[in-house]
């Protein structure tokens, strides 16, 4: 079994993580052998995974880019798992080194390890909760943001993780609903609508694996996934595939669902 530094006592790492398996499909280092086990299954019932989860980072490097580029200098990442290359921080402090970043996260690695890299940057940090717990969320996030000018709220591959039991239309509205006008939310959000009927059967498979890690799998349609844009105005293109939101180099048709949203 790996010891490393970063890795908090309390953490199991035989039960695979979501957030250790997304590191690995993006090709990162803070994985554990059970992360990489259930991750490998998922490629040999679905070999494009990997490339979902780039395509997925693509998008939310150009939201970021877009969003500092009219004026957004504070974001609240919320479900934000591993630190890898193309982190919020580094991308938005690229284009502005006073941007600031607060990550949320419920993986104690993914936080422990976060926070061992954000050392030396006074303008990032992350905090441990989940982003269903929206009251503590945003109580640790005001430490960090300034809430009277407008937040970029990032919800990138984590809605897909929250179940309607779990209430996370509220939690979403909740987020947005203290931010000023001009504040945007972005989501990206798998989806089974343009599967064939054996990818469709593949997909279920893929989520059978991921009901052994620590969350199970919530697909929407593309109707559910823009009930988390109530009251919001939608950017241009809308609601569609990741690889299709204002791209700036050619990616393959992803079953994810990306979209940006400006609070009027």
């Amino acid at each position: 079994m790996e010891e490393l530094k970063w890795v908090p006592s309390t953490v199991d790492v035989t039960r695979p993580s979501v957030a250790r398996m997304y590191d690995y499909y993006l090709g990162g280092s803070h994985n554990f052998e059970a992360d990489r086990a259930a991750a490998k299954q998922v490629e040999q019932i679905f070999p494009g995974i990997a490339q979902s989860a780039q395509a997925n980072r693509s998008f939310l490097r150009r939201v970021v880019r877009h969003l500092v580029a009219n004026g957004v200098d504070q974001f609240l990442d919320l479900g934000s798992g591993i630190p890898t290359v193309g982190n919020v921080h580094e991308i938005a402090q690229q284009d502005n080194p006073a941007a600031r970043v607060v990550y949320v996260d419920y993986e104690p690695v993914a936080v422990s390890h976060s926070n061992a890299l954000l050392a030396e940057n006074p303008n990032a940090t992350a905090i441990l909760a989940d982003l269903r717990a929206t009251s503590t969320v945003l109580a640790g996030a005001r430490e960090n943001l300034d809430f009277s000018r407008p937040v970029g709220v990032l919800i990138i591959a984590a809605l897909h993780f929250v179940p309607d039991a779990d209430n996370p239309y509220e939690a979403v509205a909740a987020y947005m609903e203290g931010l000023p006008s001009g504040s945007y939310l972005a989501i990206t959000h798998a989806t089974w609508d343009s599967l064939t009927e054996e990818e469709a059967e593949e997909a279920r498979k893929v989520a059978l694996i991921y009901s052994n890690s620590d969350n199970k799998l919530a697909i929407r349609t593309h109707a559910e996934v823009s009930r988390f844009f109530d009251g919001l105005e939608l950017l241009e293109p809308g609601i569609v595939s990741v690889d299709a939101w204002r791209p700036d180099s050619f990616e393959d048709h992803t079953g994810i669902y990306g979209a940006v949203a400006r609070k009027p």
